[in-house]
Parts: C-alpha cells; structure tokens; sequence
C-alpha cells in the first residue's frame, strides 16, 4: 500500500512531550483510552498502545541517544469509512537516519531488547517512516478495526 494522504485536518488529538521514559505510561493510557472508544475490543487497544510505547521508546533511545530535551509529537485521528480504525502519527526532531536502517533485528537471535519494530508492524496494519524537515522523522501508523467472522450456526441472514 502507498503511503496514505496527510489527513486534511488537524489532528483530533495531539500531545507533546520530551523524550523522556516516564511519560511513556501517560501517552499509552491515552492511545488506548482513544482506541477504546473508538470501537478496538480491549486487548487491541493494549496492542495499540504498544506499539506506540515501543515506537516512543525507539524515538527516545535510537533518534534522540537518550537525551532528554528531545521534543515528540503523537497526533491520533479516527479513520472513518468501512475501514474504521485509528491512525497514528509519532513526530520527531531526531538526527536524520537512512530510512532502510529502520528494522527488527533478526527473530533468531535470542536476547533481550531490538524488537520494537518487529512489535510495530506486527501490532498494526499500516507502517510508514518518512523524514521531516529540516530535522526528524514521522512515523504513521494505521489500525482498521477487525470485523470478526460470524461463527458458523450464528448467521443473522
């Protein structure tokens, strides 16, 4: 899929922060109090949240070295439609990196840590890394609301 359109309006929610661990708790109570009320059954709305922990995680440890005066902005927008869902974008102002770097390190090495992209696109349906200028990166992420399948004996038709 091609990377979607930048929504036409401004974000229905937006937070900023500094690039610092302990508000990671506060960021990931919201995303999953928004994906909750926006249709995500429970535990979706625990895997939204994170992917976005793990994407602020990244921010903070890879793009920002740690450095804790690194501003990070998460917009979230409803995604309306028959793909129903929420979209999620994570702003920075890190140093620029080669954008093909951006991976999982490999599932057979066994340790602990380097699994928040492979978290990331797993948990979501949508992934794209773009750069921002001068400085930074944007990364959007898109979840659809899953319609589970009628069991079978259960149709309404």
């Amino acid at each position: 899929m091609s990377h979607p359109p930048t929504p036409a309006s401004p974000p229905h929610v937006r937070i900023e922060l500094v690039s610092q661990p302990r508000y990671l708790s506060g960021v990931r109570e919201l995303v999953s109090g928004v994906s909750r009320r926006l249709g995500f059954d429970e535990r979706t709305c625990s895997q939204i949240a994170l992917a976005v922990d793990e994407a602020l995680a990244n921010v903070i440890c890879h793009g920002y070295g740690r450095r804790e005066d690194g501003r990070i902005w998460v917009n979230l927008w409803p995604v309306e439609g028959a793909a129903s869902g929420v979209r999620i974008e994570i702003e920075d102002e890190s140093p620029k990196v080669d954008l093909a770097t951006i991976k999982s390190r490999c599932l057979e090495d066994v340790r602990p840590g380097g699994l928040g992209v492979h978290i990331i696109r797993e948990v979501m349906d949508h992934v794209w890394y773009d750069h921002r200028e001068p400085a930074g990166l944007r990364l959007t992420m898109i979840k659809h609301i899953s319609q589970s399948p009628t069991p079978p004996g259960d149709s309404h038709a």
